[in-house]
């Protein structure tokens, strides 16, 4: 189900709890929301929908990739970028680093690890600051 787009600042800047199996909904509905918003969104994390739980979704091309408590263990080059975010209007700096390990569960909570780099590695890092609310 596609959700609305949340703006409430004071929400947005709360840490995110651990996701579990009963939060698949919550990834279903979140993916379907960053499909609906591909036109302005290549991320989304679950408070963006309202919903104060680790859950991120990415765009991968034509696929979304959904993770579930996504944990950053490693960081490589760091540069500075210029971000946008749905919820948040105008364009701010942020710190990235072009290369990252993530820990994480996939829909099935089945543990998964990837090294990401470039566009996808900032995408993902801008989600996992929303989860700790971190604002850009």
């Amino acid at each position: 189900m596609v959700r609305p787009v949340c703006r409430d600042v004071f929400l947005l800047s709360q840490k995110s709890a651990p996701a579990d199996k009963a939060d698949l909904p919550v990834a279903m509905d979140l993916a379907d929301t960053l499909r609906a918003n591909a036109d302005a969104c290549v991320g989304m994390a679950a408070n963006m929908i309202g919903v104060l739980k680790r859950i991120i979704a990415v765009s991968a091309g034509p696929a979304v990739i959904v993770m579930m408590n996504p944990v950053i263990t490693a960081r490589r080059e760091p540069y500075e970028a210029e971000e946008g975010c749905l919820s948040l209007m105008g364009v701010r700096k942020a710190k990235r680093w072009a290369s990252i390990d993530v820990e994480y569960q996939d829909m099935m909570m089945r543990k998964q690890k990837g090294t990401y780099t470039g566009f996808m590695a900032q995408i993902i890092q801008h989600e996992v600051d929303h989860l700790d609310g971190v604002l850009i």
